[in-house]
């Protein structure tokens, strides 16, 4: 039987374990400005007062981690990633999850950040693998594997499997502990591929059953361009959190509550204290 792990990522004052006994983690999402032109805009113009109302808003919301993403094309992300997760510190202690695909602004962010962050990510492809695991080592961070490699994304579960225990057995042979990887299956938009849903779902088991890691999901992407995302994307994280998956990289404003009503009906919430103290939050924001 699988022994099911404790993923533990930390700021300065405060501790988040992922894993199948807790609730599930909710990595907020919203400080990235792909699709957001307001985001982008500021800080192009090093304006963080919209990030820090960012950073407040997805607290309120239930966020347990914030994912920090400022890829502008043109910008200089070594200097600016590192300045905005200072910006988010100042304004809370929730964990950071830092996002991007230069590893020389990863290190400038991580040497930035106490306690230990989670980083998001590398995948299977050689060249990933070469330059971000050794930065994740250097900086005793955890880090996102995603399940894709040199030949692409696969549309087999058994193949996404085979890349994330390439990605553990790489980043262990550096010294980098299986508790510390976050295996993301890609959930790929359902419009496209009927069975996309089931591919991941299917790939979360696997992987759940012969590593014991834990599972993050970008659980947006199942809907885009169908009508009434957010339906698909509650219905898509209650399966998704039944087969396993232990955090997911979302939004917090929409979906706190649905994820609260999972973890209810699955045992993880005592007299439906949590559940019902976040309706009493969302409700009282209403009236106000």
């Amino acid at each position: 039987m699988v022994t099911y792990m404790k993923t533990i990522i930390k700021s300065e004052t405060k501790e988040i374990v992922i894993d199948t006994e807790d609730p599930f983690t909710i990595i907020g999402e919203k400080i990235n400005p792909t699709g957001r032109k307001k985001l982008a805009a500021q800080l192009k113009e090093r304006n963080f007062d919209y990030v820090r109302g960012l950073v407040l808003e997805q607290v309120e919301a239930g966020a347990d981690i914030l994912d920090v993403n400022v890829g502008v094309p043109g910008e200089d992300e070594v200097v600016l990633l590192p300045d905005v997760c200072k910006v988010v510190m100042e304004a809370t202690d929730v964990p950071l999850c830092i996002d991007s695909a230069n590893t020389e602004a990863l290190a400038a962010a991580l040497a930035v950040i106490p306690g230990k962050p989670l980083v998001n990510s590398v995948n299977g492809e050689e060249a990933s693998l070469k330059a971000v695991l050794p930065v994740v080592k250097e900086f005793g961070a955890a880090v996102i594997g995603l399940t894709m490699d040199d030949d692409g994304i696969p549309h087999e579960p058994e193949t996404r499997l085979s890349i994330a225990g390439k990605i553990i057995e790489r980043a262990g042979k550096i010294g980098i502990p299986i508790e510390d990887i976050v295996i993301d299956p890609l959930v790929m938009t359902i419009g496209a591929d009927s069975k996309a849903g089931r591919v991941t779902l299917q790939t979360i088991e696997l992987v759940r059953e012969e590593f014991g890691v834990n599972i993050n999901l970008g659980a947006s992407n199942i809907s885009f361009g169908l009508p009434d995302r957010h339906t698909i994307n509650q219905a898509f994280l209650g399966l998704a959190i039944a087969a396993g998956a232990t955090c997911a990289i979302t939004d917090p404003m929409r979906l706190s509550l649905t994820i609260r009503a999972v973890d209810l009906l699955l045992g993880r919430d005592d007299y439906a204290g949590r559940y019902i103290k976040h309706y009493r939050t969302l409700a009282a924001e209403i009236e106000s």
